[in-house]
């Protein structure tokens, strides 16, 4: 991440030996501010409420629940009244997590600072660090604001919030003799960075930027300033609401209208109006919505993934690519001791020793963590130790062991190799080595060691006369499952792109080990692609595979673009490097065990397990939902069309009218269970090789819904029909609406028997409870009487039904054409 020095920091630069003084300090803070990563607003919970009341969702529960009040149905109006207490509670839960979400990525920065000013030493609040001030830092400070060291002393630095990657980045002065020009770019490896860790050593930084100008400032307003839009299917059902809740307003109004023209009174003109308002509004379609969402939330935590906004269960079912870090998602976050090569007469325990006598227990460097954990221990005694350094570049240490004196050294193999005596065939022989192990992703070192004479000081460093162990070579091992995973991915047309800190040579070896783009992968590097991206051309998304050296800010870029072409992305991670891209994503999944907070806050899925493969599973899951859901959703759609056109249609044609309220009741007690039971396990296995979904913008394709319509004016003239003829023959209402009843019962029975096609038992049991009630409810007298019916003859029935299952016909069809 090189970053640029402006005109007066150069010169605080050249300045910085006492540090500020008191009017400077003064100064720079009225120019620049506190060192505030992010500010807490006040009224909050005033914003809350007033974004709640502009969601139109609010409005229509509350209007339904009003209509169902007005025609005494107390019970659907209590049960929507309810329903607003999830739907209030959800909003100021999210805007809470939003809240700690904030606070606890402030929380990161350490609350006190040591810092030179006056060229006295004094600790401080970190709020009140200006640019220009020198930060004085230790092993376990919390690096408060982003700045250049004049100084350092053995210094290492965990950036893994930041970057991502594991290992330890050790730090160098920039030297003040330089001639620095204003705005030059400035290497990573003289910056610290707000929010990262110091390991080892000390150092001396000088302050260039604070608050919400350092790296980690700008990340944390990007999750701030963030949101959440609304999925496809949210978008694509509050339109179908909108537009039907229009449609059915309309005819209400023209049929009290014409209720009062064709002569009849008030009373009935309102009934009319109030009965077909009932029946016409779609308030199944939110509650299926949410109750399959619902469904689907169970499911993925029982496949180890928690989800936190319940509507990405369908949208993560429409992914097409997912961008994934590499350290702690595709890989396990840890170095690992992978290969030993030896050489001759030195075995690989005896390698590891002296590799562990290099080695230091209280620097917290992983590499030295990982040796002596698997290192057996040698009785000695360390006589002294000559630490890393960035131009050393090696470790090393005088032992006594066993009476002998000896000199063990680890480093760069570059470094060690040049101090051992080899011959032309035998160097040429280790860096090949070192090549090959490099470049298969490896973080290789080599070791050496010399003995020494106990007459010899121990206060000078041995640099020559060496005798090379040995290669050690680390890697960040790959988690179980990942490359079956990758493929299962590709080979349902899903893109995996990684998208790491590491080296291109490292993100290259990882990428072919999981099999990105059959082993082959194309890489970028980070800052490439911004450019790119930046000059507006998007050509790289397609030929990319692996981004590396990638930073936040990149990250972030390839996600918007993404996006902007059309894709629907999820990002995985665990960082807080991670976190605007996790946001800015149509799906955010963070890792549980190895996540930050920050990143858990910003995710809508959370792995439990930090198992790759998980997100395979919920991919396929939210698939299988939104199938699932267009068959529910299907199913209301060719139920409501006959049932709102002949509650318009038969008063109309200035018959009496067909549906009382209590009818109305009986069919909604019929269509809510099967909407809501019968199709959530439609399918025996969600299976990631089917066909990704269709855009939700277009909830169904224009020859679904040509089929849909056709079908509900079939039903509609049957019920019409059945209607008409039974109250012409007989001039019996109570008769003729018994036989349209069935009708419309029986096409409910067949549409569903065609859609779920009876896969399963609760399928089955609906099917049969809805016909039974029918034969029930009308065949009884008593009960026929209640409901203004009269029982129906044999031929009745035989009518009725066979122009009830023709309607199922349509559907019928087409699912047998599609594939299970």
């Amino acid at each position: 991440m090189p970053r640029t020095l402006s005109s007066d920091r150069i010169h605080d630069l050249e300045h910085s030996a006492q540090g500020l003084n008191d009017a400077e300090v003064s100064q720079r803070q009225a120019r620049y501010g506190r060192n505030l990563i992010a500010e807490r607003h006040q009224g909050s919970w005033r914003a809350l409420i007033m974004d709640t009341l502009k969601d139109p969702m609010l409005w229509f529960l509350l209007v339904t629940s009003i209509l169902f009040a007005f025609t005494q149905q107390y019970t659907e109006a209590v049960i929507l009244l309810m329903a607003l207490i999830p739907f209030l509670g959800m909003d100021a839960y999210l805007h809470r997590r939003t809240q700690a979400s904030t606070e606890s990525l402030g929380r990161r920065l350490a609350s006190q600072a040591r810092v030179l000013r006056n060229g006295k030493e004094q600790s401080l609040n970190t709020i009140e660090l200006v640019p220009g001030d020198i930060v004085l830092l230790a092993p376990g400070d919390t690096i408060p604001a982003d700045g250049v060291f004049v100084s350092v002393q053995a210094f290492q630095v965990d950036e893994s919030t930041l970057t991502g990657e594991a290992f330890p980045i050790r730090k160098q002065a920039l030297e003040t003799s330089l001639q620095l020009q204003p705005s030059a770019r400035i290497a990573e490896q003289h910056w610290g960075f707000a929010g990262t860790n110091t390991l080892t050593g000390s150092a001396r930084m000088m302050v260039t930027r604070t608050g919400k100008t350092t790296v980690y400032g700008e990340i944390i307003q990007s999750v701030i300033h963030g949101s959440h839009t609304l999925t496809p299917l949210q978008q694509a059902v509050s339109r179908l609401v909108k537009r039907l809740l229009i449609i059915a307003s309309i005819i209400c109004v023209l049929l009290a209208i014409t209720r009062l023209y064709q002569g009849h009174d008030i009373i009935d003109a309102l009934l009319s109006g109030l009965t077909l308002a009932v029946a016409a509004l779609p308030e199944e379609f939110p509650v299926v919505l949410t109750f399959f969402l619902g469904v689907g939330v169970y499911r993925l935590a029982q496949r180890q993934a928690l989800v936190k906004r319940a509507v990405v269960v369908e949208n993560i079912g429409r992914v097409s690519c997912i961008c994934t870090d590499k350290t702690g998602t595709l890989t396990e976050g840890r170095l690992q001791l992978t290969h030993q090569l030896t050489a001759t007469g030195v075995d690989g325990q005896r390698l590891l020793t002296i590799a562990a006598y290099a080695s230091r227990p209280d620097t917290g460097d992983p590499m030295d963590q990982a040796i002596l954990a698997i290192a057996t221990a040698v009785p000695h005694t360390i006589l002294n130790t000559f630490p890393f350094t960035e131009d050393r570049k090696r470790e090393t240490a005088v032992v006594l062991e066993s009476q002998q004196h000896l000199v063990a050294v680890k480093g760069a193999p570059e470094t060690i190799l040049a101090q051992c005596q080899l011959a032309d065939d035998e160097l040429h022989y280790w860096q090949q080595q070192v090549d090959q192990l490099a470049s298969a992703g490896h973080k290789v070192i080599a070791c050496a060691w010399r003995e020494l004479d106990a007459a010899t000081e121990f206060d000078v460093e041995p640099e020559q006369q060496f005798r090379i162990a040995g290669l050690l070579a680390f890697e960040d091992p790959l988690r179980e499952g990942v490359r079956s995973a990758v493929d299962t991915c590709q080979r349902a047309g899903i893109r995996v792109i990684m998208v790491t800190g590491d080296h291109p040579i490292t993100a290259t070896a990882i990428a072919k080990e999981i099999g990105l783009h059959q082993g082959y992968p194309r890489v970028m590097e980070g800052e490439t692609l911004a450019t790119q991206l930046a000059q507006g051309d998007t050509t790289a998304l397609d030929a990319v595979d692996v981004i590396a050296r990638a930073i936040p800010a990149q990250k972030l870029a390839l996600v918007r673009s993404l996006k902007q072409r059309g894709e629907i992305v999820a990002v995985t991670g665990d960082g807080i490097n991670d976190v605007p891209a996790i946001q800015s994503a149509d799906i955010g999944i963070a890792m549980g065990a190895r996540g930050t907070r920050s990143a858990h806050e910003a995710a809508a899925i959370i792995l439990l397990d930090d198992n790759f493969r998980s997100i395979v599973q919920a991919i396929a899951e939210g698939r299988q939902l939104f199938s699932n859901l267009r068959l529910s959703f299907e199913y209301l759609l060719l139920i409501h069309i006959p049932l709102v056109v002949t509650a318009a249609l038969i008063p109309f044609l200035d018959y009496p009218m067909l549906y009382l309220p209590i009818h109305i009741v009986w069919l909604e007690m019929l269509i809510h269970p099967t909407a809501l039971l019968v199709f959530q396990n439609s399918a025996v296995t969600a299976d990631l090789r089917q066909t990704r979904p269709d855009a939700p913008a277009q909830f169904f394709s224009w020859r679904q819904w040509l089929l849909i319509v056709i079908s509900g004016m079939l039903v509609t003239l049957l019920i019409t029909f059945a209607y008409i003829r039974s109250f012409g023959v007989l001039q019996d209402v109570a008769h003729a609406r018994a036989m349209a009843l069935v009708v419309l019962t029986s096409a409910s029975t067949g549409i569903t028997i065609a859609l779920s096609r009876l896969r399963t038992v609760t399928a089955k049991v609906i099917v049969l409870l809805n016909m039974l009630s029918s034969v029930l409810l009308i065949q009884l007298p008593p009960l026929a009487a209640l409901l203004h019916l009269s029982p129906l003859h044999l031929d009745d029935w035989l009518i009725a039904l066979a122009g009830g299952l023709m309607a199922a016909l349509l559907p019928f069809i087409k699912e047998l054409k599609t594939p299970s």
